[in-house]
């Protein structure tokens, strides 16, 4: 099954949305809570899995919403197709500060892998399983978890990330280190593996984690400078009315007392 050919438009500074125009009987799919609109004759259906060609057949419906469990999604998502015969618009708003990305699978080999809830929405074809990290120390310390998304096909999916998105291109041999909460995605011949940071002061007073994420080349990644789980720490810290200061150890709360807050 090929993907269908979608136009899109990316709206927006710090809440994004996208627009995808679609012709007559053309699909995109989205997951369940990220649309906002859409135009009179195009109609949504809740459907089994992603629609794809690989979750073809009952037992791969079956199969492939199995898997949609084990990244914590829904068993079901969400399909808009233009009834009419002229262009029709629907449109995706991001979940959280952040910008909205676009991939075009064809241009990355067809694979793209993704931490557990950056798929925003698709082109209807695309197909939305899950990749397994391969060594045991990345799945249990990557910060990830064990299990990653992965976005198969040739046509248009969008991944939302919060905070500025950064794309980095490594060449063969080349690596990267990263905060574990940093990775958005990466094409499939990244190698990603952890590594300890080392030492007695970095492990227990420097307040960045005691693992990095290395990412070895040839690939692409892209990185995101406020993951959901920092800023959902922090709205949690002022709310209970306290501070956190990254960086500063044992003696953040002391700082605090001493400028003020």
């Amino acid at each position: 099954m090929e993907n269908h050919e979608i136009d899109y438009f990316i709206q927006g500074e710090e809440m994004q949305l996208v627009e995808i125009e679609l012709d007559n009987m053309e699909t995109a799919i989205a997951e369940a809570g990220a649309f906002m609109y859409m135009d009179s004759n195009v109609q949504m259906e809740t459907i089994f899995g992603d629609g794809s060609a690989q979750q073809s057949g009952f037992m791969g419906k079956l199969f492939g919403a199995g898997k949609r469990l084990l990244t914590g999604e829904s068993l079901f998502m969400t399909a808009f197709t233009n009834q009419g015969q002229s262009k029709a618009r629907v449109a995706f708003a991001s979940p959280y500060p952040g910008k909205i990305i676009p991939f075009d699978l064809s241009a990355y080999q067809g694979k793209i892998i993704c931490q557990k809830d950056a798929f925003l929405c698709a082109a209807k074809g695309v197909s939305i399983g899950i990749s397994f990290q391969k060594k045991l120390g990345a799945g249990l310390f990557g910060g990830e978890g064990f299990i990653m998304q992965k976005l198969e096909g040739d046509g248009m999916a969008f991944c939302h990330a919060g905070g500025h998105i950064i794309k980095r291109t490594l060449l063969e041999g080349a690596s990267l280190k990263i905060d574990t909460g940093c990775i958005v995605a990466y094409t499939k011949d990244i190698d990603f593996d952890i590594q300890f940071v080392g030492g007695i002061k970095n492990t227990f007073f420097g307040g960045e984690g005691i693992f990095f994420a290395t990412l070895k080349g040839p690939g692409e990644v892209w990185l995101q400078t406020l993951p959901i789980s920092r800023l959902a720490s922090r709205v949690l810290s002022y709310g209970q009315g306290t501070r956190k200061e990254e960086g500063t150890g044992l003696l953040g709360g002391l700082g605090n007392l001493i400028d003020g807050d």
